[in-house]
C-alpha cells in the first residue's frame, strides 16, 4: 500500500498563500531600514519604530493563539490577512517615516493572527513520526520568497521604494482573498471540536499554559533558551541592511542579493534539519544550529566588502534554518493539542516583551560605543544558549519510542 504524500492538498494550499504573503514581506522587510533612513529617520529613531512596532503582536499574539484555539487556525489565518492588508495599502501612501510606523503596526496584525496558527496547523495536518520532515518540507518550499523577495525588491527599489511597495501590495491582497476563501470553504475547514470562544476558555488557557511555562519543565527551558536568544538577535536583526550600507558601502541590489543569500541557505538546510529533527532528535538539532548561527556571525565581525557578508550570512542562515523544524516539532510534543495555538502565542508574546527595548539598546550601542558591538553581543548569546538545550531539552518518554520503534 502506498504511502500517504507527506503534504496533503490542504498543506499545498497553505502553502501557496504563504509564498505569497511572505514573498511581499521579504520583498519590503529587507530594505525598511533604509527605507526609514530615505524618509528622515536616524538611526535612533529607526530603533524606535521597530521597538514601538513590536507592541502590536505583543498585545495580540495571546489573542491570536486563543482565536486559533476556539474559532479555528484558517479563520484566525484570514482575519490576520485581511489587518495586515491595511498596512501594506497605508506603506504605497505614506508620507512620512511616522506614518510608516502607523503602516508597519498594522503590517504586524498580520503576523500576531497567523504566527501562532501557523505551526499548529502544520501540527495538526501531520503524524508525530514525519512532524518534523513536514516543517522542513514547508519551511523549505516557502523559503524560496527568502531568495526571490530580495532580489525583486531590490531591483524594484532602485527605481523608487513607491514601485516596490506597490507591487508588494497587490501581492498581499491577493493572499488576503485567497486565505479567505480557503476560511469560507468546507473543502478545508473540517468539523473539529474547538473550544468555546469566551474569557472563561482564554482564562483556563492561560493559567494551563503559564503552568507548563513556570513549572520547570521543557517548556520553561525552551522560553528562557529563546528568550535569550531574541533578545539577543534584536539588538542587531534590523540594524543589519544599515550596517551593509554604512560599514560595507553596499548599494541596495547588494543588499538584495545577501538576503536572498541567507534564503537560499535557510531552504537548503530545511529539509535534512526536518529529517535529522525525526531521526537524531530535535536537542541535538538545535545545538548544532545554535553553533552555526555563532559562526555565521563570527564571519561577519570581521567582513568589510559583499563576498565576506555574502559568506557570513550564508553559515548563519544554515543556523538559522536548521533549527527552525526542530524547535515546532518540539513545542507540538510537548504541549497538548487543543492549546497550541495559545502556546505558541504565549511563547511569542513572552518573547517579545523581554526583546521589546533590543532594537532600540541595539542603536545605542551602535552609536554610543561602535556598530559591531549588538553583533557581538548577539553571537556570544547565541553560543551560551546552547548549553541549556543540552541539558534541558528533554521530550517525553513517548516520543523518543516514536522516534526509535
Amino acid at each position: 500500500m502506498a504511502r500517504p504524500p507527506l503534504l496533503n492538498t490542504t498543506l499545498r494550499w497553505f502553502l501557496f498563500t504563504m509564498i505569497l504573503a511572505n514573498t511581499a514581506s521579504r520583498m519590503v522587510f529587507a530594505f525598511l531600514p533604509v527605507y526609514f533612513k530615505e524618509m528622515g529617520a536616524s538611526v535612533a529613531e529607526i530603533g524606535f519604530i521597530f521597538s514601538a512596532a513590536s507592541l502590536v503582536p505583543l498585545i495580540l499574539q495571546i489573542f491570536g493563539g486563543w482565536l486559533s484555539d476556539s474559532i479555528g487556525r484558517l479563520r484566525t489565518i484570514a482575519l490576520g490577512a485581511v489587518g495586515g492588508s491595511l498596512g501594506y495599502v497605508l506603506f504605497v501612501f505614506a508620507p512620512t517615516w511616522q506614518w510608516a510606523l502607523l503602516a508597519l503596526s498594522l503590517e504586524y496584525i498580520s503576523g500576531a493572527l497567523v504566527g501562532p496558527s501557523f505551526s499548529a496547523f502544520i501540527a495538526e495536518q501531520s503524524p508525530e513520526e514525519t512532524r518534523g520532515r513536514v516543517f522542513g518540507i514547508v519551511n523549505g518550499i516557502f523559503l524560496i520568497v527568502g531568495v526571490i523577495g530580495p532580489l525583486i525588491g531590490g531591483w524594484l527599489a532602485s527605481y523608487s521604494f513607491t514601485l516596490m511597495l506597490s507591487v508588494a501590495c497587490v501581492l498581499y491582497l491577493g493572499t488576503a482573498i485567497v486565505r479567505v476563501w480557503m476560511a469560507t470553504t468546507a473543502r478545508f475547514v473540517k468539523p473539529i471540536q474547538r473550544d468555546t470562544l469566551s474569557l472563561d476558555s482564554l482564562r483556563t488557557k492561560m493559567l494551563g499554559m503559564f503552568g507548563l511555562l513556570i513549572g520547570g519543565g521543557a517548556l520553561t527551558w525552551v522560553f528562557i533558551t529563546d528568550g535569550v536568544r531574541d533578545v539577543a538577535f534584536r539588538l542587531s536583526a534590523e540594524l543589519q541592511p544599515l550596517y551593509y550600507a554604512q560599514i560595507g558601502n553596499m548599494d541596495v541590489t547588494q543588499i538584495g542579493w545577501v538576503s536572498s543569500i541567507f534564503g537560499v541557505a535557510m531552504m537548503v538546510i530545511a529539509l535534512p534539519a526536518g529529517w535529522l529533527a525525526d531521526k537524531r532528535g530535535e536537542r541535538l538539532t538545535i545545538m548544532g544550529g545554535f553553533f552555526l548561527q555563532f559562526l555565521g556571525l563570527a564571519i561577519f565581525l570581521i567582513s568589510g566588502n559583499f563576498w565576506g557578508f555574502a559568506a557570513a550570512i550564508f553559515v548563519f542562515g544554515l543556523g538559522i534554518g536548521l533549527i527552525s523544524p526542530a524547535y515546532d516539532s518540539f513545542v507540538s510534543k510537548i504541549v497538548p493539542e487543543n492549546m497550541r495555538g495559545i502556546a505558541f502565542g504565549l511563547l511569542q508574546t513572552s518573547l517579545g516583551i523581554l526583546s521589546l527595548p533590543a532594537p532600540w539598546l541595539g542603536a545605542q550601542l551602535w552609536e554610543k560605543i561602535d556598530p559591531r558591538a549588538p553583533f557581538a553581543i548577539t553571537a556570544v548569546a547565541i553560543l551560551l544558549a546552547v548549553v541549556p538545550v543540552w541539558f534541558k531539552f528533554m521530550l517525553p518518554q513517548k516520543h523518543e519510542l516514536v522516534r526509535n520503534p
